[in-house]
């Protein structure tokens, strides 16, 4: 080995020994795609011997990680070596588990006879009830068509089907549960691409359509596909989000970018009104998305109802990172994006304190800093708001299936390649959470019937993803949901460890009851991890729609209520037990709060020096 390759070996092993993050490998032949990736789990040994052969270590796990890179964005991200250990180690404890075979057995036999009876039933002109209903949560087959033969055995003995694996994933003695969920999950979503629905010949509303048609809606379902497919690969949005442009129909509220480094832009909202609460807003919403899901159209916008409410607003707009910013770690979001937005917020305020607001991701990382900021006794917020954000990831719903070792380390070869978390990537993971309405549904009702829902703003707002870079993200994976740190006390700022239960600033959480990415029980648990004054707020909607709730919308509840900091705790579902419940949307009853924890109106603060209008640049940047 030359020398130069030994001493980058010697601080390789060093650097690993010493629990730091290693700097990239060099590339092999100049291509990017073939880079060496080394990573502290993944590092690869070397040799100093002299002669020794190089290519056994350093050759070989470059080739195999750089294929690892490329076989992930074919996959997702899912990695099929993971797939494959969990199905074979439920395959062998399903094999020594005879009293389980004899139960699947039995149930098969009884589901076969149950749609003998109706098939007989049917035959003889009698009108049997259905032997299995779909869950609540199944819309495929509601159409009345699904209830004439022979429509009715086809759907409910898929039905059956689909139960019978998921007898056969669950209950399986001596596996992990963890790998009971996946392989339940696996199997559901093989499952739902055979769904009768998704034919036309077993799909009596489809099939109806085709003949009324003549074919016409599979002709233009195709085009519609065709069209699909080339914005997707050209990178493009939906055509149909042309219509609503940032800064034009989205994100329009009047405000100025006041600050700007080279993570994020802050804009300062200009006042609505002519006095307003002295402590200011900082919004922190989450770098997994463009801030203005917080500024949609005027009528939906929490920032416009806040500033015309008499709240002075500030507003964190992320960068959307490039390969370029594959270093950024978690500890530079909280740093460059948190303090320093604070900072400046706290300064054109004059000096008052501020409240906090956090969204999803956003609120994860507003915790670890009004953390860190307690344990280093700065007490610059006044309240903390935590909308749809988890601090304890124990229990943080299907996206825990996403989560292993085998997956993180999959998914880091790929982030390592390319330097970030593609949106395509990112979106994958999303839409099988819900393949049945965000894949097979848009499949059938777009592609085969040619129906194409009318695009709204928060649709395109959901076509305009970002990415994120590979070394927070994976910092993100492993600290934060796989080894669940913050809410051990284990997760480190500035080489210290923080611990929630040092905040002592009032907080209002806010979950939702479908949501998918952060289960409502899930953000419940501030109430176990913080010791101070807690009011929750449990909406109706899921992760984004629950949180857009403006006054008006329609059919929208929620259940408030608020724990002392000497009350005892209540477990999520006591508490939903016991919480009042209101008509309509959960915004005025924050502003009611965040109102009681303000000092007395006055004169809004200047506008900061202004470097560009609102939304700014960085939320234009593809």
């Amino acid at each position: 080995m030359p020398d130069g390759q030994s001493e980058q070996a010697r601080d390789a092993s060093a650097r690993i020994a010493a629990d730091a993050p290693l700097t990239p490998a060099p590339p092999i032949d100049g291509d990017r795609s073939h880079r060496a990736i080394e990573t502290r789990a993944l590092a690869p040994e070397f040799t100093t011997e002299p002669g020794a052969a190089q290519f056994d270590d350093y050759g070989t796990k470059s080739l195999d990680l750089a294929f690892k890179a490329h076989l992930a964005r074919f996959t997702l991200g899912v990695s099929p070596a993971g797939m494959l250990e969990r199905f074979v180690a439920w395959s062998g404890h399903l094999a020594i588990s005879p009293g389980k075979q004899l139960q699947l057995i039995e149930k098969a036999q009884s589901k076969a006879a149950q749609l003998w009876l109706h098939a007989c039933g049917v035959a003889l002109g009698l009108k049997p009830e259905p032997c299995i209903a779909p869950l609540p949560q199944d819309h495929r087959f509601d159409h009345p068509l699904w209830r004439t033969p022979p429509y009715s055995l086809i759907h409910q003995a898929f039905l059956f089907q689909q139960q019978w694996w998921h007898n056969a994933t669950n209950d399986i003695h001596g596996l992990d549960p963890h790998a009971q969920r996946v392989l339940s999950f696996t199997a559901r979503q093989m499952l739902d691409v055979f769904s009768p629905s998704n034919f036309v010949a077993t799909n009596p509303e489809l099939t109806q359509e085709t003949l009324r048609r003549g074919g016409g809606n599979l002709l233009e379902g195709f085009q519609n596909l065709l069209v699909d497919w080339e914005r997707q690969v050209a990178g493009k949005p939906p055509a149909e989000a042309a219509t609503f442009k940032v800064g034009e129909t989205l994100a329009t509220t009047p405000g100025k970018v006041v600050y700007r480094n080279n993570l994020i832009e802050l804009i300062q909202y200009t006042p609505q009104t002519e006095s307003v609460s002295p402590e200011p807003v900082l919004i922190v919403p989450a770098w997994i998305m463009k801030y203005y899901i917080l500024d949609l159209s005027p009528h939906n916008s929490l920032v416009r109802y806040l500033v015309e409410q008499g709240f002075t607003v500030f507003m964190i707009s992320w960068k959307n990172p490039t390969a370029d910013d594959r270093e950024l770690s978690m500890e530079d979001y909280r740093r460059s994006g948190v303090m320093d937005a604070l900072d400046v917020a706290s300064e054109i305020a004059g000096g008052r304190k501020v409240h906090g607001v956090g969204y999803c991701i956003g609120g994860t990382l507003l915790a670890i800093a009004a953390a860190a900021m307690a344990r280093d006794q700065d007490d610059r917020f006044q309240t903390l708001t935590m909308l749809a954000a988890q601090t304890d990831f124990s229990e943080p719903g299907e996206l825990n299936l996403f989560i292993s070792e085998s997956e993180i380390s999959f998914l880091e070869t790929m982030m390592w390649d390319q330097g970030y978390l593609d949106t395509k990537q990112m979106h994958g993971a999303f839409q099988l959470l819900r393949s049945s309405d965000l894949i097979w549904s848009r499949y059938v009702h777009e592609y085969l019937m040619a129906r194409r829902p009318k695009m709204f703003d928060l649709m395109a707002w959901n076509a305009d993803a970002t990415r994120m870079p590979y070394r927070m993200h994976s910092e993100y994976l492993r600290q934060i949901y796989l080894e669940n740190r913050l809410s051990k006390g284990q997760f480190d700022v500035a080489g210290r460890p923080i611990a929630i239960r040092d905040v002592n600033a009032p907080i209002f959480a806010v979950g939702t009851t479908k949501d998918h990415v952060a289960p409502w029980r899930s953000v419940h648990k501030i109430h176990i991890l913080a010791d101070t004054e807690i009011t929750f707020v449990l909406t109706n909607g899921g992760h984004n729609a629950g949180i857009v709730s403006e006054p008006g919308h329609p059919k929208r509840s929620y259940q408030i209520a608020t724990t002392l900091e000497n009350d005892p705790y209540r477990a999520p579902d006591e508490w939903r037990a016991s919480a009042q419940a209101f008509e309509g949307s959960w915004w005025p009853a924050w502003v009611d709060w965040l109102r009681t924890r303000s000092g007395s109106a006055a004169a809004p603060p200047a506008m900061g020096e202004p470097l560009l209008d609102a939304p700014g640049a960085y939320v234009l940047r593809t």
